[in-house]
Order: structure tokens, then sequence, then C-alpha cells
């Protein structure tokens, strides 16, 4: 199951839209039958020498198979919003045109519950040329409010998952609501659960957008293959913070995971292989 065709954006550059252009039919290779084996990379990658920086960031998360990658946008001092919850726009254009891009080399995007009420998101493909993905939204007590964009605009399928005995009243047309059990620590959903039940409708290309909660969850349950973290040149001293985990005592029980760094604009953009 995939979303329809996204808007077309213009980069304003041509080689940058060429190198793209060449990043999505890698991407739609991934749709065909697969002709190797779960996990092994197919031959998508130009040698390093002869890659952009778009296809040095891109090509590498176009594994055949399964890919979960997770990205957040946060200030030098590791908050992704205010107190009060403004995160418009914490990073700069160039990492809004990240976002989009990952969208379109992704099944579907997944929110949760306080991303989808404070940002009110359309998690479409609109900076860039590329298919939307399905939207997932992840909402346990079914407490986000129907009137969201995303429920209404039938730009791609949507699914609403809550709870088993969740009411989300009615359901806008478009809308398909899913129903898994909440994991054993009453906390949420567990992310493999989420993983299995979209595995089993062809979603196997996943891209967890926020907020800072629910990506700390995925990380914590050990299923990202990547996560992308730009930080802009902005302190805020207080806010929300981007990651929370358990603590730790020592930094060496901290985790180092494998890391690339690119200049989007202003920002920086991590990128933590967490398979390595």
């Amino acid at each position: 199951m995939t979303g329809d065709t996204g808007d077309t954006g213009d980069t304003g550059d041509t080689g940058e839209d060429a190198a793209w252009e060449r990043i999505l039919r890698a991407r739609e290779r991934l749709r065909m039958p697969r002709r190797h084996a779960v996990g092994a990379g197919p031959p998508l990658e130009p040698p390093d020498a002869d890659r952009s920086q778009l296809e040095s960031i891109y090509l590498p998360l176009l594994r055949d198979g399964g890919l979960v990658i997770a990205q957040l946008g946060q200030t030098l001092d590791g908050r992704i919003a205010t107190r009060s919850g403004h995160s418009h726009f914490v990073t700069g254009p160039a990492d809004i045109v990240h976002l989009h891009r990952l969208r379109a080399l992704v099944d579907t995007v997944v929110v949760g519950a306080g991303t989808a009420i404070a940002d009110d998101p359309q998690l479409t493909v609109r900076e860039v040329s590329g298919r939307n993905p399905v939207r997932v939204v992840l909402d346990p007590s079914a407490r986000v409010p129907s009137n969201r964009r995303m429920f209404h605009d039938h730009r791609t399928p949507t699914f609403w998952i809550v709870a088993p005995e969740a009411d989300p009243g009615p359901v806008p047309g478009g809308v398909e609501v899913l129903r898994l059990e909440v994991g054993p620590t009453g906390c949420g959903f567990e992310p493999r659960d989420v993983l299995r039940l979209l595995a089993a409708r062809g979603l196997e290309r996943v891209l967890v957008e926020g907020g800072g909660i629910t990506v700390s969850r995925f990380l914590d349950a050990g299923v990202l293959h990547r996560l992308h973290v730009t930080v802009a040149p902005l302190l805020l001293g207080s806010g929300r913070p981007s990651l929370t985990l358990d603590p730790v005592d020592r930094l060496d029980q901290a985790r180092r995971p494998r890391c690339r760094q690119f200049s989007l604009g202003d920002d920086v953009l991590f990128d933590l292989d967490l398979d390595a």
C-alpha cells in the first residue's frame, strides 16, 4: 500500500534536481518484485567519489528489506519546541526540504498523538517531487481531534491507531481506524507491535517523524536502523527535550553510533547508523 503522488517542488538547482531524480528512480526499484534476499543490499549506490551530497545522504537509506528511520530537528541545547509547544520552525528551510525527501523515500510516516495535536501536520511530500507516504497516528486513547488536516485532505491513506477500548467517535472518510493493544507498561504502544501491524499491510519502510517521546520509544526499543538529528544554531535554555532515554551513570554507557555529518544551510545534519 502506498500513498498518492505528491506535489513537485523546485529546488532551483539543476544538479541537485538531477541527483534527486536518480534517487527517486532507485527508490522505485525497491517497489519492484524482490530479486535479492531480505537484508541484502542491491547495487544502488555509485562509487563514493561520484556521489553528490544528496546521494551520500539518501542512497544508504535505499536498502532492500525493511527500514525504520527517525528524524528530529533540535536546538544546540537539545530542545525541539518551547515550553508551550511552539516548534515552527526550529530548523531552517534546508532541513524542511530534507524532511520532505525522507517522506518521499518511505512507505509510511508515523507521528504520536502529541505531534498530531500540537502541529496539525500534513505529512505529505510538497517541497520536492515524490510520492506521499501513508500517514499513521499513534493515539492509544483516541485524543486527537478529528478535525486534523490529515484526516480530511484525502491526499494519501491515513491510519489512526487506537487501543481496543478507545472511542475515536465519527471517523472521517479516507481514515482507517486500526486497533492495537497498549504495551505492558501502559505508556503507549510497543514499537515492535506497531511495526508488525504496518508490515502486515505492506508498509516496511517507516519514518518516525515525532515527537520526541515517540522517537525516544522507538530508539529505546532498538528498532531504529538510522536516526537523523538536525541541529540548528539556536539556544532556548528551556522547552521540550529532543530525546528522553533511561539515565546512565557513566559516559562509557552512552550510545555511540557511527555518525556522518552534512551541512543543511545553517544547520548540521547528524546521520546516526544504529546498525553499525
